[in-house]
Formats: structure tokens, C-alpha cells, sequence
């Protein structure tokens, strides 16, 4: 006789919560911050082609981390959701509140139901007509969601990176001075992959490396998303980042697509 197989409520959700979380980790980190004209997304992201930041909508952008394919869907369904809204409603219902609890009410019963959770972290953004009224919403991958005051960092090895954020910080900057801070931040982490023995080298992320893009408040009250490439993300970013070799660039790293396409992570 075969005994049936138990596992307790409590274990189940602490090994998904582990399966998500080491998913997560293994990608590359994105900062999601707020400056003087609006809110600015850095990504480290080396793939030219697979976005981790986004336009959802009018005043709001999306960043995500985790399995690409993943957040892909969670992405195109969060414009689809908004269309819908602002076209049966009105423009202005359409927010990055609603929308940031649309994606926990979607991942807290998946979660809970599913046998595989959402490896994936989100940041919902919206920008306002004044600095005061720009917001910052994470949301996580079972659901949790949390209102942050000045800056987002997912993914990765995200302590290294938060804490350099918390010392270098400051409100009301431009935006050279916010994209210095987070490329900073961003190349305080090692890189994604195998661990070596000797010392981290020193990573420098220059223009191929970064996926760039800004909430744009003089743009209001329409398509306030503009991505910084090219030349013009070149000469906002600091000196040591212009021309330099990206570092570990020929890794691939986690932001390479897998070979089926489906378990890519970003």
C-alpha cells in the first residue's frame, strides 16, 4: 500500500516562495528611481532586443526582472487592461495604482493555486504633473505589493545595489546626476554566473549594456515614456562609461534568450 503524499500549507508556499526568489536572483538588476522631471528606469540589459522597461499607458511605465516570457505576458495584459479602461471610462481612471493592484490581485491567487509561481518582480510607475505626486509601486511575485518613496531596485544581487542607492540618493536631481546614481548602483553588484575565487573585478556598463528610459513630466498629459539611447545616452552618462567596453558582455549572462525561447530570464 503506497502512503499518499503530504506536504504542509506552510511548506509548499515557502518552497515556491524559494523557487521564485532564486529565479529572480539569477537575472540582471534594474533600478526604477524618481528625478527632477520625472522617473527614470536603468536596466542592465544587454540584449538589444528583449525589453525589461516599457510604456504601459499615458503617465505610466513598467520594469520588470525574473523569466522574461513571463513578464512579457504580464506586460501585454497591463496594456491591454488599460485600453480597455481608459476607453470605457476615462483617461485619467486609468492609474499606476489600479494597474499595480490589478498585477497583485493576478499573482496573489496564482501563487497561492498554482504549482509553479510567477518568477517575476514588477515596478509600476506613474509620473505626475508635480514631483510630489510621481509614484513608485512594487509588486512581487506572490502578490506582496508596497509603495516606494524614492527608488525601486529589483533583481540580481539587489543588497550591494540598495545600499549604494541609499548613500548616493538625492531628491530633486537632474537627470545626468540620477542616471551617474544608478549606473553606480548597477555595477556595485557582480555579475550574474558562476562565482570566481579571486576578488570581483571592477564592472563598467557602458551604452550597450544599459537599457535606458524616462516618465517625462514636460511631456504631460500625453506619452510621457521616452527611451535614451544612442548618442544621447552617451553623453548624458559619465566619463568612465563612454567608449568602454562593456564589462562581461561576452558572458551573455541571464538576458541571453534560452534556446526554446520560453525560459529566458532578464
Amino acid at each position: 500500500m503506497t502512503m499518499p503524499f503530504y506536504s504542509s500549507v506552510d511548506q509548499l508556499l515557502r518552497d515556491r516562495s524559494e523557487l521564485a526568489r532564486k529565479g529572480i536572483a539569477r537575472g540582471r538588476s534594474v533600478v526604477v528611481l524618481t528625478y527632477a522631471d520625472g522617473v527614470l528606469f536603468v536596466a542592465e540589459n544587454h540584449s538589444p532586443s528583449l525589453r525589461k522597461v516599457s510604456e504601459i499607458y499615458d503617465r505610466i511605465g513598467f520594469a520588470a526582472v525574473g523569466r522574461y516570457n513571463e513578464f512579457e505576458s504580464l506586460r501585454t495584459n497591463g496594456v491591454r487592461l488599460a485600453d480597455v479602461r481608459g476607453y470605457s471610462y476615462d483617461r485619467r481612471d486609468v492609474t499606476g495604482r489600479w494597474l499595480a493592484n490589478a498585477y497583485a490581485q493576478f499573482l496573489g491567487p496564482s501563487f497561492i493555486e498554482q504549482q509553479k509561481p510567477f518568477e517575476v518582480e514588477l515596478c509600476v510607475a506613474e509620473v505626475g504633473i508635480e514631483a510630489a505626486a510621481d509614484q513608485l509601486y512594487r509588486i512581487t511575485y506572490d502578490g506582496s505589493i508596497t509603495d516606494e518613496p524614492q527608488f525601486v531596485v529589483m533583481g540580481g544581487q539587489t543588497d550591494p545595489i540598495s545600499s549604494s542607492m541609499r548613500s548616493s540618493y538625492q531628491e530633486g536631481s537632474g537627470l545626468a546626476d540620477a542616471l551617474a546614481v544608478a549606473v553606480k548602483a548597477l555595477q556595485s553588484a557582480p555579475a550574474p554566473g558562476p562565482a570566481s575565487n579571486g576578488p570581483a573585478a571592477a564592472r563598467i556598463l557602458g551604452v550597450s549594456a544599459l537599457e535606458v528610459a524616462v516618465l517625462d513630466r514636460a511631456r504631460l498629459p500625453r506619452r510621457a515614456f521616452r527611451r535614451i539611447t544612442g548618442a544621447t545616452l552617451h553623453d548624458l552618462l559619465p566619463a568612465e562609461n563612454r567608449g568602454t567596453p562593456d564589462a562581461d558582455q561576452e558572458t551573455g549572462g541571464d538576458d541571453a534568450p534560452a534556446a526554446s525561447g520560453a525560459e529566458s530570464t532578464s
